[in-house]
């Protein structure tokens, strides 16, 4: 499954997800590591008019728009910091100095590839694409979305409709291992 996966950006428009997939992969992003049982994440699901609202609020995204779901995972920092301030974590400051890297982002984007492997498991396609900083607002006032919940991306999915490479992989190769690998030292 893991060598399968790809961005896929470019969907059969008129073939939804079963409502059992969708399930499944909602399941599955439940099931992410998350420091201290924290579980900071929440997704918003999209489709037919919810979705169709969002690609009027954000006028990119051209072969993506044919996706038929959408889902928007969100970062809660302060559900970590209360978890972290409980007795059994031992900070009762909630101090974000705490933390040396932000775990609700990191925990979040963890749900997400489970996201992204999951529609890949059930033959299916997906694009993970960022939220512009300028959409978060509009995004948030559009679905109701409580200012201390992070929208960290968005994941089209949907049965693919292109050729099995697109994108950036088709003009960069993957970097190699001994590249990225480090053992023991530097």
């Amino acid at each position: 499954m893991v060598r399968r996966r790809r961005m896929v950006r470019r969907f059969l428009a008129d073939r939804p997800v079963p409502p059992e997939i969708l399930d499944r992969i909602l399941h599955n992003a439940t099931r992410g590591p998350s420091a201290g049982f924290s579980q900071g994440q929440a997704f918003l699901v999209l489709e037919g008019e919810d979705l169709a609202r969002f690609w009027a609020m954000r006028p990119k995204g051209n072969g993506v728009r044919t996706a038929p779901l959408l889902i928007v995972p969100l970062s809660c920092k302060r559900v970590y910091l209360d978890r972290y301030a409980q007795p059994d974590k031992g900070w009762t400051d909630r101090d974000e100095a705490r933390w040396p890297v932000p775990f609700w982002h990191i925990d979040t984007g963890m749900a997400t590839l489970l996201i992204l492997q999951s529609a890949v498991d059930a033959g299916l396609g997906a694009l993970y694409f960022g939220i512009m900083p300028e959409d978060v607002a509009p995004f948030r006032e559009l679905y109701g979305v409580p200012d201390d919940h992070e929208p960290i991306g968005a994941v089209a999915i949907g049965y693919a409709d292109e050729p099995e490479q697109s994108g950036s992989p088709r003009t960069r190769s993957r970097r190699s291992s001994d590249d990225v690998v480090h053992r023991g030292r530097w």
